[in-house]
């Protein structure tokens, strides 16, 4: 059976926050803008900053 790749997700605005392992094992945050036309995501290692970086993303999806 496959294990979950993305849980405890979370939407602030566009942007999608999940909590996902890395290739190394460890726990890290994912966040996504799901707008149209905008590619923009990051991992990072905890969920606040992931939180802060949903909240001062812009994007100009074009």
């Amino acid at each position: 059976m496959r294990r979950k790749r993305f849980w405890n997700r979370d939407r602030v605005g566009q942007i999608e926050i999940a909590t996902h392992t890395d290739r190394l094992g460890r726990l890290a945050h994912t966040a996504a803008c799901t707008a149209p036309g905008c590619d923009w995501s990051a991992d990072y290692l905890n969920r606040a900053a992931a939180e802060l970086a949903a909240q001062t993303h812009r994007c100009d999806p074009r």
